[in-house]
């Protein structure tokens, strides 16, 4: 039966230019290989460039004489254990004391008053007293006060009761 055709389901050979396609799908794939290649090459080329210019780091058992290394960090301990693990004195400082002693001063700070800028008249209110003052100043409380309770709720226009 091969030699029986429908002309209802052949596809239209003048939509697709079959040939066309390959030939972009080929110089797109060719393009691509290219492009990476090129890419590797540089960066191959970079990173031998880089080897070559930059020298290695100094460390304590290399450094030469006349080099200056910066000095290891002093780290506190934390929270009271030195690096054996035996335990501090209370006195001494660590993380968690220093951020107690912070907070203390930013809470004192916040809560008492204080000069800021005494040549200018600037001064520094607890918050509580600034609230204070800034309702005062509004004048927010009188007219809350003269408020009546509230009354009856007003239907609204449609609603059914």
């Amino acid at each position: 039966m091969p030699d029986v055709v429908n002309p209802e389901t052949q596809h239209e050979r003048s939509d697709v230019n079959v040939r066309a396609l390959l030939w972009f799908a080929a110089i797109f794939i060719l393009f691509a290989a290219f492009t990476h290649l090129v890419l590797w090459l540089m960066f191959n080329h970079f990173a031998k460039m880089a080897r070559q210019t930059t020298t290695p780091p100094l460390t304590e058992i290399a450094r030469p004489a006349n080099a200056s290394v910066p000095q290891m960090p002093r780290l506190q301990p934390f929270p009271n254990r030195d690096q054996r693990g035996t335990m501090l004195p209370p006195n001494v400082s660590t993380p968690t004391v220093d951020m107690e002693e912070m907070r203390a001063t930013e809470e004192q700070t916040l809560n008492t008053p204080g000069w800021v800028d005494r040549q200018k008249g600037i001064v520094r209110l607890p918050i509580d007293v600034a609230k204070q003052l800034t309702v005062q100043r509004l004048n927010v409380a009188p007219a809350l006060s003269r408020r009546e309770p509230a009354g009856e709720p007003v239907p609204r226009a449609g609603a059914q009761r």
